[in-house]
């Protein structure tokens, strides 16, 4: 009875460590680690998009803030609004 415990123990260590060692050896394969490369490109191009909107969306935020702070969101006057002055001197025959 002890044999056969020890037997079967045996195999199913033996087992495990086969299942074990097939997976790392197919994680090691050219085509596995090129589709590991992929799949982190993949998520590096997303974060670096995701951070590229955050950025545009600050960057866009800001500028409202320094629009409004300055003025330079107000309105353009029209022509009746404006009086340009007249020009003067040497220059005004030119007009």
């Amino acid at each position: 009875m002890r044999r056969l415990f020890w037997l079967t123990m045996g195999i199913t260590i033996g087992v495990l460590v086969v299942r074990k060692l097939s997976q790392t050896a197919e994680k090691l394969t050219p085509q596995s680690m090129a589709g590991n490369l992929a799949d982190g490109l993949r998520d590096l191009a997303d974060a670096i998009g995701d951070f590229g909107a955050d950025v545009r969306a600050a960057a866009a935020v800001r500028e409202d803030e320094l629009r409004a702070g300055t003025g330079l969101d107000a309105p353009l006057p029209d022509n009746s609004q404006v009086a340009l002055p007249t020009r003067r001197g040497a220059h005004a025959a030119d007009s």
